[in-house]
C-alpha cells in the first residue's frame, strides 16, 4: 500500500503534461483526462486513508534515499481524511467549471490552459498534505502559487491582474520566510525531516525553538489568511471566476490551517505560543465577521466570512488538547465544502441575476426557487444551525474550550457564540436581500447580456488607467451598473443572463451539498475518526516509528 501514497501527486502531474499536449485541439478528451483523474485522485485517497486508520502511517522515501536526504512522502489519519475531501471538493468545482465552460462555450486560448493549471493546483495541494519534510512542503506551496496566479488572471481582465498581482507579491513574501524559517531549521538541526525535526527539536535552547516556531506559524497564518495577516484575501478572491474562487476559499487557506496542525503537534508540542494563538484566534472571528457586516457585494461578504470562520479552526489548535485538536479538524473538514459550495453558488447568482452586489438583487426565491434552496441549505451549515455539521465542529471546539477551564478558553467560547450568531445575521441578510424582498427596479432582466468592466464600451467612468470604474475594480465601493459583472465567465467577457441555470453547475453545486450533508448523516463516524486522529498526532510516535522505522 505504500506505493499508492506518492499517487495524488504523481497522477494530476502526468494529466497535466497530457493535458497540454491536446490543447484545445481534443477539448472532449482534455476533459475527459481532468475528470478522470481527479475521480482517480478521490478513490485513492479514500483507500489511504482507510488503511491508515486501520493500520497506522504510511510513507514513502522517493528514490530509497532515507531522511534527511530524500523525499519522504507520509499518509496517516489526518492528510488521508484533507486528501479525501479536498479531491472530492476539486471533483465537483471541475464539473462545475465544465458546465459553465460548455454553457458559455468559451474556446478563448485562456481555456486552454486552465484544465493544466487546475490539475497543477491539485497536485501543489496533495503535496502538501503529505509532505515530510518543510523542504517538500515549500515544494508544494511553490506549485500551488504558480497554479493559483495562472487561475486568478484567467482572460487577463484588468481587475484580475491586479488582485492576482496583490496575492503573488503576499505569497512571494511569505514564500521568502518560509525558505529563512527552512535554512534557519537546518541549520540548528541539520535536516528538514518532520520525523527527525520531532526528535532533534526538543535539544535545541528554548529561545531557538520559539523563534522557529514564531516563523513557521507567520508563514503559515499568511496562507490561511488569520488576522492580521488577512488583508489580501478580501481583494484578491472576488475577481477571480466562480469555480476558481470556489476553490480557492474551500481549500487553499485550509493548506495553511493543516500545516499549523502538523507543526505545532508534530514539531512544537507542549502549546508554547498558546495564548496567542488564542488572541488571534479571537480577532480573526471579530474582525472577520464585522467585515462581513458590513458588506453589500456577497463575494466580499463570504470572504470575510472565511476569514472569521478561520478563527474556529486556530482556536482548536491553540488549545492543545485532544478535544481541541478533533474540533479542529472537524470544523476544518466542515468548512472546505461548505465555504466552497457558498461561492459556486454565488457564481449561480450572479448568472441569474447579472450581479452578486445585494443591493441590485430581489425576488430569487419566487424566480429561482432551486437556487433559493441551493444557497439555504449551506448558509444554514456555515450558521452552525442544529443539527448541521457546523454546528456539531462548533460545539465540539466549545466544549473543548469549556473543559480547558482557562481564561483563554472561555473568552473563545463566548467570542466563538457570538460569531456564530453574527454569521446567522449575514446570511439573513443575504436571505432577505437576495431572495426574500421583491426584486428591485434596477436588476438585469433575464437574458441581459454581462460584460466584464474591461470589455464595457462605456467610457464615462473610465479610470486613470484606461479601464471601467476606478482603476481598483477588485475593491469596488459602488454597485457595477445592472447588466455588467466583471467575474461572470472563465474568460472574462461577455455572458447572458439565463432563468434556466445550466444543469451541470446545478449538480456540482448539490453535490457539495451533499457532502456536506453526510458529515451530519455520518456525523458520529466522522467525530470517532478525528478523535483517532488527534490522538495519533498528540501521540507522535506512529509518526516518527512509521519514518524513521524505529
Amino acid at each position: 500500500m505504500n506505493a499508492l501514497v506518492p499517487l495524488p501527486v504523481l497522477l494530476p502531474l502526468c494529466a497535466t503534461g497530457l493535458s497540454l499536449a491536446f490543447g484545445t485541439r481534443l477539448g472532449r478528451f482534455q476533459r475527459f483526462i481532468s475528470v478522470a483523474v481527479l475521480t482517480a485522485v478521490t478513490a485513492l485517497s479514500v483507500i489511504l486513508m482507510v488503511v491508515a486508520d486501520r493500520h497506522g502511517p504510511l510513507s514513502v522515501h522517493l528514490g530509497d534515499f532515507a531522511p534527511p536526504l530524500g523525499i519522504t512522502l507520509v499518509a496517516d489519519r489526518l492528510s488521508g481524511l484533507m486528501l479525501t475531501v479536498s479531491s472530492a471538493v476539486t471533483l465537483c468545482v471541475l464539473v462545475y467549471s465544465l458546465g459553465q465552460g460548455m454553457t458559455d462555450r468559451d474556446k478563448e486560448t485562456p481555456l486552454a490552459v486552465f484544465h493544466p493549471a487546475y490539475l497543477i493546483l491539485v497536485a501543489g495541494v496533495s503535496c502538501t498534505f503529505l509532505a515530510g519534510d518543510l523542504v517538500n512542503l515549500y515544494v508544494g506551496f511553490e506549485i500551488m502559487l504558480v497554479a493559483s496566479f495562472v487561475l486568478l488572471t484567467l482572460g487577463g481582465t484588468g481587475p484580475r491582474m491586479r488582485a492576482g498581482s496583490t496575492y503573488v507579491i503576499i505569497s512571494l513574501f511569505s514564500s521568502m520566510l518560509f525558505l529563512t524559517a527552512i535554512a534557519m531549521t537546518y541549520a540548528a538541526t541539520g535536516t528538514a525531516n518532520f520525523a527527525q525535526l520531532a526528535v532533534r527539536l526538543a535539544e535545541l535552547p528554548v529561545g531557538v525553538q520559539t523563534l522557529i516556531q514564531a516563523l513557521l506559524l507567520t508563514v503559515f497564518a499568511i496562507k490561511a489568511a488569520v488576522f492580521p495577516l488577512a488583508a489580501w484575501l478580501p481583494d484578491s478572491y472576488p475577481t477571480a471566476p466562480a469555480p476558481v474562487t470556489a476553490v480557492f476559499a474551500g481549500l487553499l487557506t485550509k493548506v495553511g490551517v493543516y500545516c499549523m496542525l502538523r507543526t505545532e503537534t508534530l514539531l512544537f508540542p507542549g502549546n508554547r505560543l498558546g495564548d496567542l494563538l488564542m488572541a488571534v484566534a479571537l480577532a480573526s472571528m471579530v474582525i472577520g465577521i464585522l467585515g462581513a457586516v458590513a458588506q453589500t457585494d456577497l463575494k466580499r461578504l463570504l470572504s470575510f466570512t472565511l476569514i472569521s470562520h478561520i478563527g474556529y479552526m486556530v482556536f482548536g489548535i491553540g488549545l492543545a488538547t485532544r478535544e481541541g485538536y478533533g474540533g479542529a479538524i472537524v470544523y476544518v473538514a466542515h468548512h472546505i465544502t461548505v465555504q466552497t459550495t457558498l461561492f459556486l453558488v454565488a457564481g449561480l447568482i450572479e448568472r441569474r441575476g447579472g450581479t452578486t452586489e445585494l443591493t441590485r438583487l430581489g425576488g430569487m426565491a419566487r424566480a429561482a426557487p432551486m437556487l433559493a434552496a441551493l444557497f439555504f441549505v449551506p448558509a444554514m451549515n456555515l450558521a452552525g444551525i442544529p443539527p448541521l455539521s457546523g454546528f456539531i465542529g462548533k460545539l465540539g471546539l466549545m466544549r473543548a474550550g469549556v473543559a480547558d477551564g482557562g481564561g483563554w478558553a472561555w473568552v473563545l467560547v463566548a467570542g466563538s457564540a457570538a460569531t456564530s450568531l453574527l454569521t446567522l445575521y449575514v446570511v439573513a441578510k443575504v436571505w432577505n436581500l437576495a431572495f426574500w424582498r421583491a426584486a428591485p427596479p434596477g436588476q438585469a432582466a433575464t437574458g441581459t447580456v454581462l460584460e466584464s468592466g474591461d470589455d464595457s464600451d462605456n467610457d464615462s467612468d473610465a479610470g486613470p488607467d484606461g479601464m471601467f470604474g476606478t482603476g481598483d475594480e477588485g475593491i469596488r465601493t459602488t454597485p457595477p451598473p445592472a447588466g455588467q459583472a466583471s467575474t461572470a465567465t472563465l474568460h472574462g467577457r461577455a455572458v447572458t443572463t439565463t432563468s434556466r441555470l445550466p444543469h451541470p453547475m446545478v449538480a456540482a453545486t448539490a453535490a457539495t451539498i451533499a457532502i456536506g450533508l453526510a458529515f451530519t448523516v455520518f456525523a458520529d463516524p466522522l467525530t470517532a475518526y478525528t478523535d483517532r486522529t488527534a490522538a495519533e498526532l498528540i501521540q507522535r510516535a506512529p509518526y516518527i516509528q512509521e519514518v524513521l522505522g524505529r
